[in-house]
């Protein structure tokens, strides 16, 4: 592999279009309460109508609404109280004309009635009976036995993670076990002589401990996927394709973690080339152009920067999309995010995509710029701000949408 590949980088938005690889997770059967984030593998309906049954949504009287027009507080509308609906049961009374009974919220709707008029909108004029002063329409006051979801209906759709919501709707109708995509294996390979183990109590002159790995694992983590950190690689020729050949058949998706960059130690590229297809090799993105995707017998592989704070931010760019893609996820959920205004110009290249780290402080947005190989940036960020690619920069002032850290 040459270095001709940064002479035709792709965008970002090129890249995820064009890389979709179309491995998918297996499906497994989880309980209720272990399926938040999880993906569906199919819609899941409902076995009944829900509620089930018509019920008040406020504390009142089930009236029939015909029986109210034209009450005012100068012209009530007076009522023959019935009787009154407990909770948890079925009501032993109806409504007749003229008639009234009490209900509480969540009450079912008593026979004959069509509406609940709210208590503070009546009054006990004398023992038995009740003055109304306020019309209701038909309708008002509860809901229907299938307003919430019909029979049949569809309680949550496939390819979308599941939320809290969505699991007290299954649990509502029934559902305490779904089928779901397994949640995709993630080997996160690190390279590089320099490299050791984030354990090491002294280091030699040159070594770095693994910062990156221990990041990544947690960023596949957020989006889903099962993260296994394989260890480290030498720069030993081979070593890197014998490392690969080793955890692939065992995964969903392999990371490069360092070694992408174009030049004479580079492994990545054509150990990836030998077992596989590149894709391409370049992103129109900074930080993080020499950014390898590829895939080797069905398992995308992505080839990281060795830099820790670009690693991180491709990843965040591509990465999770893949994990989420993987495990049936074709929209992956949108990232927590503000607005806010530069609190100075921000200068970009056209042509390029470019990812600022900021601070935010009392809604201004203040750039944090350092070197790429500097962890500290992103830890004393609060989100980043991308500038599109055709943009020449954007001005201090400029209303921005900052993408929130996790």
């Amino acid at each position: 592999m040459s270095g001709r590949e940064f002479f035709t980088a792709l965008t970002v938005a090129e890249a995820l279009a064009g890389f979709r690889p179309a491995r998918r997770t297996a499906v497994e059967r989880v309980a209720l309460h272990a399926a938040r984030h999880r993906v569906p593998a199919a819609a899941v309906r409902s076995p009944a109508a829900l509620p089930g049954f018509a019920k008040a949504t406020v504390d009142g009287f089930a009236v029939r609404a015909a029986d109210t027009y034209g009450a005012s507080d100068g012209l009530p509308a007076y009522l023959d109280l019935a009787g009154a609906v407990r909770m948890g049961r079925a009501p032993d009374v109806r409504v007749p004309a003229g008639g009234a009974v009490a209900v509480p919220t969540g009450g079912v709707l008593p026979e004959g009635a069509d509406a609940v008029v709210m208590v503070e909108h009546t009054a006990e004029t004398m023992p038995g009976t009740i003055e109304v002063t306020r019309p209701v329409a038909p309708g008002a006051g509860l809901v229907r036995a299938d307003e919430d979801v019909a029979a049949g209906g569809g309680l949550v759709p496939a390819g979308r993670p599941l939320r809290a919501p969505d699991l007290g709707l299954l649990a509502a109708a029934g559902v305490t076990a779904v089928d779901v995509h397994a949640r995709p294996r993630v080997v996160i390979l690190s390279t590089g002589d320099e490299v050791v183990p984030p354990d090491t109590v002294e280091l030699g002159p040159g070594q770095v401990r693994d910062a990156t790995a221990s990041a990544l694992a947690a960023l596949v983590a957020d989006a889903g996927g099962d993260p296994e950190v394989a260890g480290i690689v030498s720069d030993e020729p081979g070593a890197l394709e014998a490392a690969l050949r080793a955890v692939l058949p065992r995964a969903d998706l392999v990371v490069v973690s360092a070694g992408s960059s174009v030049g004479a130690r580079d492994e990545t590229a054509g150990a990836v080339a030998a077992l596989g297809d590149v894709f391409c090799h370049g992103l129109a993105v900074k930080p993080g152009k020499p950014t390898l995707l590829a895939d080797c017998g069905g398992v995308p592989v992505v080839g990281l920067p060795g830099n820790p704070l670009s690693a991180l931010v491709v990843f965040g760019l591509v990465g999770g999309p893949l994990v989420w893609r993987l495990a049936g996820c074709e929209r992956p959920p949108p990232e927590p995010s503000t607005r806010a205004r530069l609190a100075r110009d921000l200068p970009s290249a056209a042509g390029r995509l470019d990812v600022v780290q900021v601070v935010l402080d009392g809604g201004a947005a203040h750039p944090v710029f350092g070197p790429s190989a500097l962890l500290s940036v992103l830890t004393r960020a609060d989100g980043h701000v991308v500038v599109p690619e055709p943009a020449t920069g954007l001005a201090a002032g400029t209303e921005v949408e900052v993408v929130l850290h996790r």
